[in-house]
């Protein structure tokens, strides 16, 4: 039972922190520090990354008629938009997968360490804060996701290549992008959501066909729990996000992602 209940908690914390841009592996480094599942490591490696499809299911939830090119009273130009959209994703998706596929196992050799997500935790966060008050002036060339550009969708997936370095934030980093490259915020923010679709989908697979389809049963209801868990909390926390950023900018997250990182080199140092 206390099994079932610290999945729980892993859920909420992945639920909230995959969409925020605040690192979900920087939350997930501290809590697993102090709520171990007495479970094998080959199951944890899987299951904190099998609970973010139920974080994806959130977005196609939220986002359905969005999503969905037929149906809903859709024009030929509204479905067309749509089967555009998920080119921009696929698109988007490009460079992560090469490089994921690639070197994945790798990079989290060298780079899965406290150190390495406190340093990107701060230093995300700091260009949180750069990269906001440089757009205060600044012209938002778009405002919609049927505006991107497949350029433009390429290079922001050239950014969510960043994310593969553990504190990053994939969300974090794709947002950053689109910043960047002239995107308004609830724009940027809904283009990372759906980039995170295939991403997450095909690393879940992946995750669970080298984990194999064998689960004990105290295995499969943690699994359940801890993705129910983060699919509720996920539709709360992108609602949360889009809300906030109407009238608000990323920069609080910055501040957060700097207290955090800070919190983790402290930890790591001196305490642990």
């Amino acid at each position: 039972m206390l099994d079932i209940i610290k999945s729980v908690v892993l859920g909420i914390v992945q639920g909230i922190t995959e969409w925020l841009p605040i690192s979900s592996t920087g939350h997930m480094i501290l809590v697993d520090e102090f709520l171990k599942l007495n479970v094998s490591e080959d199951f944890m490696t899987m299951f904190l990354v099998v609970i973010q499809l139920a974080s994806i299911l959130a977005v196609v939830f939220l986002f359905f008629k969005k999503l969905f090119p037929w149906g809903f009273n859709k024009t030929k130009e509204e479905t067309k938009e749509t089967f555009n959209l998920w080119l921009l994703i696929l698109i988007g998706c490009i460079p992560a997968a090469i490089i994921g596929l690639l070197f994945d196992d790798k990079i989290n050799e060298i780079f899965f360490n406290p150190w390495t997500v406190a340093i990107t935790l701060i230093f995300y966060g700091i260009l949180f804060i750069i990269i906001e008050n440089y757009r205060k002036n600044k012209k938002i060339a778009v405002k919609d996701v049927y505006q991107i550009s497949y350029k433009i969708a390429l290079l922001i997936g050239l950014f969510q290549v960043l994310a593969l370095i553990p504190g990053t934030s994939r969300s974090g980093a794709t947002i950053l992008g689109g910043l960047i490259l002239g995107l308004d915020r609830k724009t940027a923010a809904s283009y990372t959501f759906f980039l995170a679709i295939p991403v997450m989908a095909g690393a879940s697979l992946l995750k669970l066909i080298k984990f194999g389809f064998t689960f004990t049963g105290l295995e499969i209801t943690i699994l359940i729990a801890g993705m129910i868990t983060a699919f509720i909390v996920s539709i709360f926390a992108i609602r949360f996000l889009l809300a906030y950023i109407r009238k608000n900018d990323f920069k609080v997250f910055g501040y957060y992602r700097i207290i955090l990182g800070i919190i983790v080199l402290i930890y790591f140092l001196l305490l642990r």
